[in-house]
């Protein structure tokens, strides 16, 4: 058993001696179970739960949070002290969430959350992206722009009280040639069906690659490589200057497309001047 749960032979003993079942109407029953050695275990920290054996600790952690401390810095300032007792942070936010409720300890908190998950029970979500269509994976004809068939794409998005209405900014790495669409919202598919259709009207060998940023507006990346053979690259998070070629050309276009302008007024092709207007070497 010790070889096979890696653990200490004294640790194993002392986990049967203390959650060992017994009962007198059941003395057949008798040994080791681990529902019941959970249940033992939850009352007993319930019962036995640092803050409410020791009444002058808990005073001195709530005096700190209604002062505006997090229990991070009151956890780290014990241990920096070297107190003889002290709690870590999963010990306050675990009384918090429970005893603390009939305090409204939760409102000394920054975010005046009720609960909180355990620290190890947060599950990371899957990445939208996958790691071979990372930036990093490029060829080197496009990281050193040796040729004109590589293209960099972004979203200007405007103020939402004018609708979802964006433009989606498409620049060539080489030449700079700029084009700028009008998209009726900033979902995956609009955006995705406006691009390709803007590339496909380019000669083939002018649809090799496009580069974007990690938005949720380009998650369906492999729509333009399905429709006409195009390789999507994405840019590292929070990692814009990897693509400034796009992001200068933006900045550009905003003298005559400024966030509080209203989208919706203006066609295809006034766009299309707008942007040639403010695109200038």
């Amino acid at each position: 058993m010790v070889r096979v749960l890696k653990r200490c032979r004294s640790t194993i003993f002392r986990e049967l001696k203390r959650n060992h079942f017994s009962d007198p109407c059941m003395p057949k029953c008798d040994g080791y179970y681990g529902a019941a050695a959970q249940l033992r275990t939850a009352n007993r920290r319930a019962r036995e739960r640092k803050l409410i054996r020791h009444p002058d600790l808990l005073a001195r952690v709530i005096e700190r949070l209604k002062n505006g401390w997090t229990p991070e810095q009151i956890s780290n300032r014990m241990q920096h002290k070297v107190a003889r007792l002290r709690v870590c942070q999963e010990t306050i936010y675990r009384y918090y969430s429970r005893e603390g409720i009939r305090d409204d300890l939760r409102w000394y908190l920054p975010n005046h959350c009720s609960a909180r998950r355990p620290r190890h029970a947060r599950k990371r979500l899957p990445p939208r992206f996958h790691r071979d269509v990372s930036i990093l994976f490029r060829p080197d004809d496009l990281a050193h722009r040796r040729q004109f068939v590589h293209w960099k794409g972004d979203l200007v998005l405007f103020k939402q009280s004018f609708g979802q209405s964006n433009v989606t900014s498409l620049v060539e790495c080489v030449s700079r040639f700029a084009l700028l669409l009008k998209t009726p919202s900033r979902h995956k598919m609009p955006v995705m069906v406006k691009i390709v259709a803007a590339i496909r009207d380019l000669p083939y060998p002018a649809q090799k690659s496009i580069t974007l940023d990690r938005g949720t507006e380009f998650v369906s990346r492999p729509h333009p490589q399905a429709e006409i053979g195009t390789h999507t690259w994405f840019c590292d998070p929070s990692s814009r200057w990897q693509k400034g070629t796009v992001e200068n050309t933006n900045r550009r276009a905003g003298r005559w497309l400024p966030r509080t302008f209203d989208i919706r007024k203006l066609s295809d092709h006034e766009i299309k001047v707008k942007g040639f207007c403010g695109c200038r070497p």
